[in-house]
């Protein structure tokens, strides 16, 4: 016999078994919870109390970043370099790292540590307060929405590097003097991008900024006090004008050859406070104009790659041959400082009648006599004979402090047996956000290539990280080698720009798959 059922019954039994599988649901692991982006971030103070005074405060801030696989963290020193030279001793970045694998079980390779470039004097006990910090920014963290952008600034940096019209190339440096003006026939390029990660909490608050610039943060301050400098005041005015609690990591780009504007300016107060402020609107402007989004693209790629060193010899050699030219070229002058001065401020005034009044002039013509117009004469060979020993003079300068460089490098380099380096590249992708990095002070043109190489609008390079290998010019650059800081102050030969350059596309690439 066949039984009927109730409709009235496979109704309510419908309906109660849609509850439970509703109910039921909701207990069981979403692919969207699975893969949700989670980040905290911290900062420390690390300003040097017992050196001299504080004009503000240095930090060392940290993020902390993960998906269901991977935990990147990004450190960012208000400091001249990770180890090397300056405050940060050598077994910083190996203590560092060592700590947070044995509290945290974060990888070595999945950290980086970016230095500023500010000359600020850090604390002792800096490493310790970076594990401090990131160890806070991992008891904080919340999950995320996070985006990508680009922001614009073009007012307060200047290319350092001048080409002249002999074909070589001088920096502007404040530990000698600029060339003539006349021999100045072109300057180099900057890079006017910020690169922009910005983190917000799933209500919409900024948790995080990170920005990615090339500039040198040397400016100063008028009271000569430890400060920060320029990224130091743009990171505060981040801080200051978004979401309490948000922190603003910068991260050094290639800034190799970046001054701040007007480095060698004498007639006003050095400042990093207005540059400082300018970077940080300029970066608030592109913040404000990411929308961020759920994604939990986190990759790391982390390897060290070998460049070749710099065999440094002969123009070690030629340089010191045309020291001795020069100096062999300095000839014995009638005039000396005291009497030179006065000279020269008498015929820029008045270049037609320098001694006496017109009239005289006119009237010892009109008499046939020539004294005034041969002592003038004589006058002006003689400054121009004390101006070219200046010059001259002034040109060993550069010989001397740039051939301190090439020895020192040589010495413990090619000349020690050193044939090559060995670096620490590491690429990060953070949703859109792909960086790249290297351990010395890249040149412009350096970052600008690979960001036009790579297939990713949203590409950028952070030299200062993990290491400090010195300055990292392009092959173009060293064939300079001797005539500015940033082609004697390096290690490398010119092969290592198309090691390089070739390895962080591939990284890229890699990132993007």
């Amino acid at each position: 016999m066949a039984v009927m059922k109730n409709p009235q019954y496979m109704g309510t039994n419908n309906s109660i078994l849609l509850v439970i599988l509703i109910v039921a649901g909701s207990f069981l692991p979403r692919a969207t919870d699975a893969a949700q982006l989670m980040a905290g971030v911290a900062k420390v103070d690390i300003t040097n109390e017992k050196a001299k005074p504080a004009n503000d405060r240095l930090y060392v801030r940290a993020l902390v970043i993960k998906n269901d696989t991977t935990t990147a963290v990004i450190v960012t020193v208000d400091a001249v370099a990770i180890g090397e030279i300056g405050y940060i001793k050598n077994d910083y970045l190996p203590k560092v790292r060592a700590q947070l694998r044995k509290e945290l079980n974060i990888q070595p390779g999945n950290t980086i540590f970016n230095a500023s470039h500010c000359h600020g004097v850090v604390c002792e006990d800096v490493d310790k307060r970076t594990v401090r910090a990131v160890m806070q920014a991992a008891k904080t963290m919340v999950p995320v929405k996070i985006g990508a952008g680009v922001g614009h600034e073009d007012r307060i940096m200047e290319n350092r590097r001048l080409m002249l019209t002999s074909g070589k190339e001088v920096d502007v440096r404040r530990a000698y003097s600029l060339p003539p003006d006349e021999k100045v026939a072109a300057v180099g390029p900057v890079d006017t991008e910020i690169g922009v990660l910005r983190l917000d909490r799933m209500d919409g608050r900024t948790l995080a900024v990170v920005y990615n610039f090339a500039c040198h943060p040397i400016q100063g301050v008028p009271n000569g006090g430890n400060t920060a400098d320029i990224t130091g005041f743009s990171s505060k005015t981040i801080e200051e004008n978004l979401s309490e609690g948000t922190i603003a990591l910068f991260v050094q780009g290639c800034g190799g050859d970046i001054n701040p504007i007007s480095y060698k300016d004498v007639n006003h107060l050095h400042s990093a406070e207005p540059l400082g402020l300018m970077l940080g609107f300029s970066t608030l402007r592109a913040v404000r104009k990411i929308i961020c989004k759920q994604d939990s693209q986190l990759v790391v790629h982390n390897e060290v790659i070998k460049l070749p060193r710099a065999d440094l010899a002969k123009r070690i050699s030629a340089m010191e041959a045309e020291r001795i030219k020069l100096a062999n070229s300095l000839n014995g002058t009638f005039l000396n400082l005291n009497t030179f001065l006065p000279l020269t401020v008498k015929y820029q005034l008045s270049r037609d009648f320098p001694s006496l009044n017109s009239y005289r002039y006119l009237h010892e013509r009109k008499m046939g006599r020539e004294g005034l117009d041969k002592m003038d004469a004589k006058n002006r060979a003689n400054m121009q004979a004390y101006i070219r020993n200046i010059h001259m003079m002034e040109h060993i300068t550069r010989i001397n402090t740039n051939l301190r460089l090439l020895k020192k490098h040589q010495k413990s380099g090619y000349a020690a047996g050193n044939k090559t380096i060995d670096v620490e590249v590491v690429g990060l992708r953070v949703g859109d956000f792909v960086l790249t990095t290297f351990p010395g002070e890249l040149t412009v043109r350096i970052g600008l290539n690979i960001k036009k190489d790579s297939p990713h609008d949203l590409t950028f390079v952070a030299g200062y990280t993990n290491g400090y290998i010195y300055y990292a010019p392009t092959a173009e650059q060293l064939r300079n080698v001797g005539g500015a800081q940033e082609d004697s102050d390096c290690l490398l030969a010119p092969e290592w720009q198309k090691i390089f350059e070739t390895k962080a596309g591939e990284i890229i690439r890699k990132l993007l798959k």
